[in-house]
Order: structure tokens, then C-alpha cells, then sequence
């Protein structure tokens, strides 16, 4: 995905086919923040299985206004300031993007789609960024500062860096690593096709980062914090994936050839992935389980991301059983190194990410090491990777300092031992009161029916 301007008023008219398959893929990229909801709120625990999902739907709200107000213009906006961002009120409000002065939509300069289709698309990518970190911190943070923080961090992180890779910044080919021709072609440039390091590093730097400052949950490491629910957690997981065609084949914005290739190694790299995860357990472990299966598959999903386009097949598959192994390996080290990375978007986000934005160097068809073609392409991947993780820590580490002072980003530990969901919602994900003297409706319970004893409600409720 290379993504740099509106389009000419001389341009060819609205191609049909390619704007209803770019608004397709929107709607399939938005389904993945719900799906992303349902896969972390399984993996919790029971008493703050809502609080993780709120995560993901709160980050939905307030990063979808941020957008249109000026989250399109800071990151694919006319005016770039510095190569680092694009101006945040030439099109504020999405204004000047829509229609032309005649009332005609305004077409995106690739895919003749309309900039409004694009624009859509683009902020569910934003979306979708900002939930993920939300894996990194469940049980735990403030609600409040959490909405405060997405907000926040989109714009001064998020917007900047798609700014710097997709929009004509410093990371794309008209940046620091590439070269393009005086016709617009582009002779050679780092490739992030939908979001290695826009999307899955960038999360997955962030959630390191917030993992550290705001600390362990009370328990971690001494007591278990098992999933609650696996097949929530199976669920999403597959919601993810068929979101992620949305993501993958959806960033050609066109109905074409490569959005076919795309899909095919998208489902090729997180099949391989699986497996991969799968033989890791088995040998470490002695077997091979339904959570190792979904996070093998998410594994897969975002080491491809940026490599779709680049790659073949086979290409993906090694890709995707490497990622899918590596991860594996990768999300235990927490326990290892001491930091509360709950969810794992560390091990899979930016592990993965890392390794699909670097191993397009060994593995681009037309660029990669494994090819012949040299190592420039290794070293622009790796250059660019490098940059991303250190933006992204530094910014996410300022942020979310300013916001401890501020705001705070614990609850109470009282609060967190009874459960989050509680404390911060008023609200828990599963209402056993009908059995037990009436539920928080106020229903009373069936006739005939008899209620749990004390010491078989606290079994339910643990």
C-alpha cells in the first residue's frame, strides 16, 4: 500500500467495481475490532471480560471521531509538514475530500475510488491499531485514562507514522530509502503493503511500553490467570481472519490480480502459522491446544500483512510457519524477562510484525536476499522496522507518563482484586443472581427451581 494524494481534477471517472470492493473490505476491517473483542475478552478472566471488550469498542468511538476530524488530513492530507505528518486542518472534517465544487466525488489517486471509500477504509486501520494495544494492559488500567490515551496516541503516533509510510513521508519511497522516478514509478523503497509496521509494530512497540510503566497485575506470575472462555476466544480468532482479507487484499484497492495473490497468501502464511505454533507446543509442552491454534493463526495473519503483495505462495508459507513458531517461543518470555504483557501483543504483534517487515527482504520476489537481488532491500526493511519500534517507544513513553501524572492508570487494587468490571462498568459478563435470589433485573427464580448454595455460587463465580 503507497498511498500519497487526491487525485487531479483530470482524472478517469469512478471506477464502480473498485469502490464497491474497497467499501466491502471496510466494513470487513471494521468487523475486526469486535472480533479482536471477542478473541481478548476469552482469553481474560471472567470477572473483567467486559472491561477488555469495552477496550476494543471504546477505542472504536473515540478513534472514529479523531479521524474524521482530522486523522485522514494528518495522514494522507495535501500538505506534509517536515515529511513526519501531514497538516491537520487542510481537510478537517474530511472537508475538500468529498465532493468537488460541481458536486462530483473527489477520486483517490490510486484505484480511482472515491477519497471519502479511502478515507473509510483508512480509519478502520486506525481503529483497529489502537484496540490491540488494549491486550497488553487487561484487569488493570483506568477506563477513563485508556479513552484519554487512545485518543491521544492516535493522533501523535499513529497518524505521523501512516503519514511517514503510506502517505509520502520519510518512510516511504519518496523518503529516506527509496527512489522514484520522475514519472512517479518506484525504482526501489521499503514495502508495508497493509501494516506491519504502521499497524502490528506499532501496537505491539506500544503495548511493551505500557506493560512496563503501568506494572503487573496483582497475582501475576503466583496465582493462574487462565482464559475463561476458549471458544470466545476461538471465535474471534476466526471473525480476525476473515476480517483480515478486508485488510490485506482490500489495501490494493482494486479488484485486480494482486488482491487474488494477496488472498492467497494470507490464508497460506496463517495456515503455515498454525501448524508452526502447533509443533512448538507439541514438543515443548506435549500438546498442542485450541489457544496455541488462534494465536498461531493471528501470528500468521500479521507477519504476512505487509509482505502480501510481495511475496509467492511459498514464500508466504515459510513466512507464516516461522512467525508462527517464533511467537510461540516469543510469549513466554515475559515470565522470563518480568514484564505483564497480558494478552501476549508483544509475542504475536510485534514479534510478528518484525519478522514479516524484515523477512520481506529475504523473501520479495523481485527484492529478496533468498532471490538474488542483494541485500538492499534487507537493510530498508530492517532500517525501517528499527525506526518504527524507536518512534513508537518514545512517543508512547512520553504519552503515557504525562497521562500517570495526570489521570493515574490503576484502579484500586481492591478494585482489581473483586474485578474490573464492577469497578469501572457497574456490570459483569455473566449474571448467576437468577439462582441465587433474584438477578439484577429483578426476575425471581423459576418455580420449582433451587437456588445455589454459598459455597457452590462462589465455585461459579471464580
Amino acid at each position: 500500500m503507497s498511498y500519497v494524494s487526491l487525485a487531479a481534477a483530470e482524472a478517469p471517472t469512478l471506477d464502480v467495481g473498485n469502490t464497491a470492493w474497497v467499501l466491502t473490505a471496510a466494513a470487513l476491517v471494521l468487523l475486526m475490532t469486535p472480533g479482536l473483542a471477542l478473541f481478548y475478552g476469552g482469553m481474560n478472566r471472567s470477572k473483567s471480560v467486559l472491561n477488555m471488550m469495552m477496550m476494543s469498542f471504546g477505542a472504536l468511538g473515540v478513534v472514529g471521531v479523531i479521524y474524521v476530524l482530522w486523522g485522514f488530513s494528518m495522514s494522507f492530507g495535501p500538505d506534509d509538514v517536515g515529511g513526519i505528518f501531514a497538516n491537520p486542518f487542510s481537510l478537517f472534517g474530511l472537508n475538500g475530500a468529498i465532493n468537488n465544487s460541481a458536486g462530483e466525488p473527489i477520486l483517490w489517486s490510486v484505484g480511482n475510488i472515491p477519497t471519502s471509500v479511502f478515507a473509510g477504509f483508512q480509519l478502520t486501520f486506525a481503529v483497529i491499531t489502537v484496540a490491540l494495544i488494549s491486550g497488553a494492559l487487561s484487569d488493570r488500567v483506568k477506563f477513563s485514562t485508556w479513552l484519554v490515551f487512545s485518543g491521544v496516541w492516535v493522533t501523535l503516533v499513529y497518524f505521523p507514522l501512516a503519514h511517514m509510510v503510506w502517505g509520502g513521508g520519510k518512510l516511504s519511497a519518496a523518503g529516506w530509502f527509496g527512489k522514484t522516478a520522475a514519472d512517479g514509478t518506484v525504482e526501489y523503497g521499503p514495502i508495508d503493503f497493509a501494516g506491519g509496521t504502521v499497524v502490528h509494530i506499532n501496537a505491539g512497540m506500544a503495548g511493551l511500553v505500557l506493560a512496563l510503566l503501568v506494572g503487573k497485575r496483582i497475582g501475576f506470575g503466583k496465582v493462574p490467570m487462565r482464559p475463561h472462555n476458549v471458544p470466545l476466544t476461538m471465535l474471534g480468532a476466526g471473525l480476525l481472519w476473515f476480517g483480515w482479507f478486508g485488510f490485506n487484499a482490500g489495501s490494493e484497492l482494486a479488484a485486480d490480480g494482486t488482491a487474488g495473490l494477496v488472498w492467497i497468501n494470507t490464508t497460506a502464511a496463517t495456515c503455515a502459522a498454525i501448524l508452526g505454533w502447533l509443533l512448538v507446543e507439541k514438543m515443548r509442552d506435549g500438546h498442542a491446544t485450541s489457544i496455541g491454534a488462534a494465536s498461531g493463526a493471528v501470528a500468521g495473519l500479521v507477519a504476512i500483512t505487509p509482505a502480501c503483495a510481495a511475496l509467492s505462495p511459498i514464500g508466504s508459507l515459510v513466512l507464516g510457519v516461522v512467525a508462527g513458531g517464533l511467537c510461540a517461543v516469543a510469549v513466554g518470555l515475559k515470565y522470563k524477562l518480568g514484564y505483564d504483557d497480558s494478552l501476549d501483543v508483544v509475542g504475536v504483534h510485534l514479534v510478528a510484525g518484525l519478522w514479516g517487515t524484515i523477512g520481506i527482504g529475504l523473501l520479495a520476489t523481485g527484492s529478496g536476499l533468498f532471490y538474488g537481488e542483494g541485500f538492499r532491500q534487507l537493510g530498508i526493511q530492517t532500517a525501517v522496522a528499527l525506526i518504527a519500534v524507536g518512534f513508537t517507544a518514545v512517543m508512547t513513553t512520553i504519552i503515557a507518563l504525562v497521562l500517570k501524572a495526570v489521570m493515574g492508570w490503576r484502579i484500586s487494587e481492591d478494585d482489581e482484586v473483586a474485578g474490573i468490571d464492577q469497578a469501572e462498568h457497574a456490570e459483569s459478563g455473566y449474571d448467576f443472581g437468577a439462582f441465587g435470589g433474584g438477578s439484577r433485573f429483578g426476575h425471581l427464580p423459576p418455580a420449582g427451581s433451587t437456588p445455589l448454595s454459598s459455597e457452590h455460587a462462589e465455585e461459579v463465580n471464580a
